[in-house]
């Protein structure tokens, strides 16, 4: 077995048990236990910079794309490294916030942490709208985690015929995720304390 398979296989051992480690924490971070902050801290701010990440991410996806059909390899690899480290950026904030503060309910206008009937009537299809794209974006963004990573895996270990099929699908969900998490802001921004 050549150098660059056997580091691909060691690597794509390294993207299932990360993959893993992410999908933990955040089903972990989804319960009601929440980590105190010291007296003064916020991570209010947070929300907004994700938002922040993501969009920045969804541009340099872009990037990267019309530089590869540009055929400017090193500025789509340059911009690919980019956008992964946004990625983990994203990833350890995100993290760090929904252990730490109670989950903003979209609809919830009084801020008592339910969304009764009357708020929901408030909101008519709108609240189905949200929900709809927030289960996409979240679902999406767990499922393309392996493959995002084994798409770069292919790439870093010079398999680019492998890493180009996979391309093709893994960029546009990879996008659609990066550019829905701003959407799914906006829509809840209203209803953050």
């Amino acid at each position: 077995m050549n150098e660059n398979l056997m580091l691909a296989k060691k690597l794509n051992i390294a993207a299932w048990g990360v993959t893993a480690v992410v999908l933990a924490l955040v089903a972990l971070m989804r319960g009601s236990n929440k980590i105190m902050l010291p007296e003064g801290w916020d991570l209010g701010f947070l929300p907004p910079f994700h938002a922040t990440v993501n969009a920045l991410t969804a541009g340099v996806l872009v990037y990267a794309f019309y530089q590869i059909k540009q055929k400017k390899v090193n500025n789509h690899r340059r911009a690919i490294y980019v956008a992964m480290g946004l990625s983990v950026l994203f990833l350890l904030s995100y993290v760090a916030y929904h252990f730490t503060t109670p989950e903003t309910l979209f609809g919830d206008a009084n801020h008592d942490g339910l969304v009764d009937e009357a708020e929901k009537a408030a909101l008519g299809g709108l609240r189905t709208v949200y929900l709809l794209l927030l289960i996409s974006h979240i679902s999406l963004a767990g499922l393309t985690l392996p493959f995002i990573l084994f798409t770069f895996i292919r790439a870093y270990t010079n398999q680019i015929e492998q890493h180009r099929k996979m391309a093709r699908w893994v960029f546009p969900l990879w996008l659609y995720v990066a550019a829905t998490g701003p959407v799914c802001y906006l829509m809840l921004m209203p209803y953050y304390p």
